[in-house]
Formats: structure tokens, sequence, C-alpha cells
């Protein structure tokens, strides 16, 4: 999500996952299989498989659907075909949004993703119409309370992390897309339990929403678009101001 703080974002991430718990489940199967298919089976060496089943865990799924999903992900079990895409495109305000996917059906996928956004304000690009506008780097976000500012600086740079900032919440480690489970490795060899490390799309510029009527379209097309079955990731280069976010979020 963009805008604020990717605290902000996680937070609003965990509302939406909680109330609709069921279509996580898919979801992550779909990204086992895909990684599974892409770097195989070796949870070792396949750091995107690592990390979609550490999601699987963290969502409670059972340990047969994990490995099931590996299994029709190397061929060893028939299953769906699913190929990735990503749909670029703008929404209220002007905002740039990418929406990555995971389709066994790409026809019927870019139908879908295209009706979410002309009827939420917004309007479906070209390839490359905005994604010029973000850079993918990996972020993890640590707890306050696990090292102070200095001792997380200290750590995170030697580890290979390419900036930190500090937020009322915790930090925010940035990392080369490259260097993600590297640096999530090495924090945690030094007793520090990231609470999420992903990869994400950080924008080089942001739009700032001045607006809460603005704010709440935005924020409506992001929650629908992620809403897909199909839909991995939402990404846009919105700014909500925390009063405005907290007013929405308190009506």
């Amino acid at each position: 999500m963009g805008g604020h703080s990717h605290w902000a974002g996680i937070k609003h991430k965990k509302a939406l996952v909680d109330a609709k718990k069921g279509k996580v489940f898919t979801k992550i199967i779909r990204e086992i299989t895909i990684a599974a298919k892409i770097g195989g089976a070796d949870l070792t060496s396949n750091a995107r498989l690592r990390k979609a089943v550490d999601d699987a865990k963290a969502a409670n799924m059972p340990a047969d659907n994990v490995k099931r999903a590996i299994m029709k992900g190397t061929g060893q079990l028939p299953g769906a075909i699913y190929e990735e895409i990503t749909y670029e495109g703008y929404g209220p305000g002007s905002v740039a949004v990418i929406v990555e996917c995971t389709t066994d059906n790409k026809n019927r996928t870019f139908a879908e993703i295209r009706k979410k956004f002309s009827d939420r304000g917004g309007s479906i690009g070209t390839s490359g119409c905005v994604s010029y506008m973000f850079a993918k780097k990996g972020i993890i976000l640590v707890d306050k309370e696990a090292k102070s500012e200095e001792e997380m600086m200290d750590i995170a740079l030697e580890a290979g992390a390419e900036d930190i900032k500090t937020q009322a919440e915790g930090y925010e480690i940035i990392t080369a897309m490259e260097d993600l489970d590297k640096v999530k490795t090495a924090l945690e060899a030094k007793g520090i339990t990231p609470v999420s490390a992903e990869l994400t799309m950080i924008p080089a510029n942001e739009v700032e929403i001045k607006d809460q009527e603005t704010a709440e379209k935005i924020l409506n097309m992001v929650d629908s678009l992620d809403d897909h079955d199909d839909t991995k990731a939402v990404y846009s280069n919105y700014s909500i101001p925390e009063d405005i976010l907290a007013k929405i979020e308190n009506k």
C-alpha cells in the first residue's frame, strides 16, 4: 500500500485479511504453486517459496494444503497452470496504481480488473505507463522494542540494508530486492523477529491526498482490487495524512 508509513499499510491490510480469511488461503496456495514451479521444492534454496510457506504458517494453513500446492507447482500433482501478470493504471486523484496478479485465465482477469478500475473512478493503462515511477525493493518491519535505533541501524546496514527509517510504531528497513532474505536472516541471527518481510514497490514520489472524499475513493479502489481472487498485491503512490486516515477508519 502506498502513502503514510508501511506500518499504517500493514494495519489496514490486516483488517482486510481478518475480514476475508477465506480468500487468504487461495492467494497463498497460488503463490506457493508459482514459487515451487519457478524455483523448485527445496525451501533452503528457494527464498520465495520459503516466504510463501511462512505466510501459510502465519495464516494457520494445514500442512497438507502446503504440501499439495508445492507438488502441483513441481508437476507431481495435476492442477491449474498459473501465470503472473501485472496491470497498471490510474486511480482517483490521478494516483498511479499497480496490480500484480496470478491467474489461470488472463482474458478473464484483465476484464475483471479493468472493470474494478472503471467502476471506482480509475482507468487501466498500458504496460509501463506507471511502473517507471516505482522501484522494486524489500521492506522489513521491526518493532521498536527489538533494539535501540542506533543498534538497529548498525545491525541492518551491516547486514546489507540500503536504508532504515524510524516510525512511531517501529523500524522500516529497506533492502535491494535480491537482498531481502539475506537481511532478514541476519536480523533473525541477532535474535530479532521481524513483524513482516516482503517485496514491495516503492514510489519515487508520492501524491498527497488532501481531502477525505478522494482518500476514501482511493482506499475503496485499492481494497476492491486487492479483494479480487487473482490479485497478489496492489501498490500505489498516494499519501494520505494521518488525520484523514483516522477519520476514515473511525467512520
